[in-house]
């Protein structure tokens, strides 16, 4: 297992590889832990093979990396044009309708049935990722009459977004449901739900993901941060998605929402992620601006599990350069570590676990020879909750399945290792402690290993064990 050093992770998009299966290995290798395929843009067969060399790397450097499945999720477009495009100037009067018949610059379809059950008078439509905004003047059962504020060129299958309204539509699409059950059969360990309105889309995956894979609920819509808390807490990841988000709601607010969701998932003890745009100049060249670097600054400092590429990996010129790039940013601000926001928690119940876990953190704080803190996990709670609190020290999570390893890829400040011992006594925690601090080097002779297990071992349960281990 290569030495991983630092506490916030990187999530890479992989596009297509086009004969460079070696750049996988390259983007482990500049410090990226978990690999994101997007399905708006491939198949479940497409990203096979990219799995396969993912768990080949797993084996060479004897490491646990995470993949994720990101569902597209529901499209919402217009219908086409006669000319393929129009110019929608501002004032003029623009009409969406059910008729399938090609548009022109006065009106065009809009095949969806559930907007016009859900839009009302002077709710804005958006068009183009936002680039145009008409609003609303009156709504039939077929018909849309809207006056436009800001125009342009718009042209066949435009994405369509609703900020103002619910749609009645699932997150989940036909061709999402069959992603997830052809995926159930592959070394899945996330599936990111796109099109999050409320708690209830969540439950819906839940219910048709028959593997052991997670879900990460995307934020993109403004409607499903009215419902934050709950997303989060049927969520076991989440995920700040600012390009839908950013085109719904203004970019003045979209900051403003991205720490508040950081913090709601904190709280709970929920992996966060930050992306889109992060180094979005990295995709035509070598190096990022100074606001790229300061966004991603910024989501370090606000203590997110992890922070994610898109197209500067999956489709950019400078891929392993993006990763190495985030990698180095990331450094940085935790070098500056006591400017880093520390988690909130008003928990104040009688969850012994959470309690084990938080004194582990300042068990390690407190004994100045500690040098790493040890999970034994069979779910991994053990770790979320350990990782909740922000230890000085890193956490290495030791745990009998695979799947649970591959999923702390995300996690902050965690490095995941499968055991393969059963471990009955106190002796058996003590030699595999000694054993793989030792080999992963994350602790040196003489020095102090904060440890936290549940007893009975083995079991699946509450963590009720703290010790320290001189090695």
């Amino acid at each position: 297992m290569k030495n991983i050093n630092h506490y916030c992770k990187i999530v890479a998009t992989i596009g297509l590889l086009d004969g460079r299966e070696d750049l996988i290995e390259k983007l482990y290798l500049a410090g990226a832990t978990v690999f994101r395929m997007n399905l708006s843009h491939s198949s479940v067969a497409d990203n096979a093979k990219k799995i396969k060399i993912i768990r080949s790397i797993e084996k060479k450097y004897n490491c646990s990396l995470g993949v994720i499945f990101d569902l597209q999720g529901p499209k919402l477009r217009v219908g086409i044009f006669k000319d393929g495009e129009v110019l929608l100037k501002e004032g003029q009067t623009f009409q969406l309708d059910l008729d399938a018949t090609p548009g022109d610059n006065t009106r065009v379809n809009l095949p969806h049935k559930e907007i016009y059950e859900a839009v009302e008078k002077d709710h804005i439509l958006l068009f183009n990722d936002g680039l145009i905004r008409v609003r609303v003047e009156s709504v039939s059962k077929d018909k849309i009459i809207t006056t436009v504020l800001n125009g342009g060129p718009l042209s066949n299958h435009k994405g369509v977004n609703v900020p103002d309204a619910h749609l009645a539509i699932s997150a989940l699409t036909e061709r999402d449901i069959e992603n997830i059950k052809e995926a159930n059969e592959l070394d899945v360990d996330w599936f990111a739900l796109s099109f999050v309105q409320k708690p209830e889309d969540v439950l819906l995956a839940r219910s048709l993901i028959k593997s052991k894979a997670g879900i990460i609920s995307k934020i993109e819509k403004p409607l499903a941060f009215e419902h934050i808390d709950k997303i989060v807490e049927y969520s076991d990841v989440v995920m700040v998605a600012r390009g839908d988000l950013g085109v719904e709601v203004s970019p003045e607010k979209v900051p403003v929402m991205q720490r508040k969701i950081i913090v709601s998932c904190r709280r709970a003890g929920k992996p966060v992620i930050v992306a889109t745009q992060m180094l979005e100049s990295m995709i035509n060249n070598p190096a990022p601006t100074r606001a790229e670097a300061s966004d991603v600054a910024t989501a370090v400092y606000e203590g997110v599990d992890a922070v994610m590429l898109s197209g500067e990996t999956a489709s950019g010129k400078y891929p392993v350069e993006a990763v190495s790039t985030m990698r180095r940013i990331i450094n940085n601000v935790e070098a500056d570590d006591k400017h880093m926001l520390r988690p909130e928690s008003d928990k104040k119940d009688t969850d012994v676990s959470y309690a084990i876990t938080a004194a582990a953190g300042i068990t390690a704080e407190l004994i100045d020879t500690a040098d790493v803190i040890v999970n034994f996990t069979n779910s991994g709670m053990t770790t979320f909750r350990t990782a909740q609190n922000r230890p000085c020290l890193p956490i290495l999570s030791l745990t009998p399945h695979i799947e649970v390893a591959r999923k702390m890829a995300v996690v902050w400040g965690v490095q995941a290792y499968q055991i393969n011992k059963d471990l009955e006594k106190f002796e058996d925690i003590e030699q595999e402690v000694r054993e793989n601090v030792q080999k992963l080097g994350l602790a040196k002779k003489g020095s102090k290993v904060v440890v936290t297990a549940g007893i009975p071992f083995g079991e699946t349960g509450d963590t009720n064990l703290l010790y320290v281990i001189t090695l």
